[in-house]
Parts: C-alpha cells; structure tokens; sequence
C-alpha cells in the first residue's frame, strides 16, 4: 500500500532542479501506479523546454493541467497550425489551469524558470497515436524546434 505523498516546497525544489539538469529540462513525478485508471503527476520545467503541439483523441484522455508554481502559456491551434488561443496560467493568478476535452491541439511553454505543472488524466498511458502529432510541427529531436519554440513564446510577448 502506498503512503500519503504530499505537494510541497520540498517536491517542488527536486522536480525544479531535476528538470534543471536533464537535456529536456523538464521531470516528471508520478503519484499512480502505471495500472491505476486515474493518473497524476507533477512536472518540473524549465524555459527551454519544447512540447510538441499534440491532440489526444481518444474520448477518455481529457486532461486537467494546473500551475503549483510559476507561469506556463497554454496555446491552442486549429488543423492547419494557426493558433486561434493562448492562456497564461499562474500559480495563485487569475487563471491558474485549463480542462482540456480530447481533440484540441494544443501545447505549452514555460514563461518562468523552476515551474510546476500538475496533470491529471484518465490511465492507463498511451503514448500519442496516429492523427495525434501536429503534422505542421517539428517533434522533439528535430530540426526547427528551436525557431518553433521561440515563435510560440513570442506569442506572449
């Protein structure tokens, strides 16, 4: 049986300087076990982070983000890459997390160092599937992400 797991300072500070020293600037901490249908996980992340622009379109991979601490901008794209939304999210500001129902393509980035992110979303994992990667968006690992990151921060000036 697993023991009471708290979010505080001190998970905070590992996940930010964890995330600190990875090649993908970012850590995750899980608090499920992989078979438990309700998975959740902390994520340190640092600026230079990239996530790929992605969709989940399976109708049970709704997911639930929340800012713990920092600032994140959400964007949102319709089929074709154009953002049609952008959201700053901030611990203990005006909006601090989104639900996001499958089928948007959306995507984050780190607007300040040492932020945490907490998802929640239906398990078991499934990593992205067809018609899940934003064709018009380079994946991690490939050239452009660099120039494509910096055109998604500059979306918030």
């Amino acid at each position: 049986m697993r023991q009471p797991a708290f979010i505080d300072q001190s998970l905070f500070a590992e996940l930010a300087s964890k995330a600190a020293e990875l090649p993908r600037q970012r850590h995750h901490h899980t608090f499920h076990e992989m078979d438990e249908p309700c998975h959740r996980v902390a994520v340190g992340l640092q600026p230079s982070t990239y996530i790929a622009p992605h969709r989940h379109l399976s109708l049970d991979k709704a997911e639930t983000l929340l800012v713990l601490k920092g600032r994140l901008g959400v964007l949102f794209f319709d089929e074709y890459g154009v953002v049609t939304d952008t959201r700053v999210l901030q611990a203990g500001g005006d909006c601090l997390g989104v639900d996001l129902p499958p089928g948007h393509y959306h995507s984050l980035v780190v607007l300040e160092p040492d932020s945490i992110l907490f998802e929640c979303k239906a398990g078991p994992y499934r990593a992205l599937g067809e018609g899940e990667h934003a064709p018009w968006a380079p994946r991690e690992g490939e050239p452009g992400v660099a120039e494509y990151l910096a055109g998604m921060l500059a979306q918030f000036g």
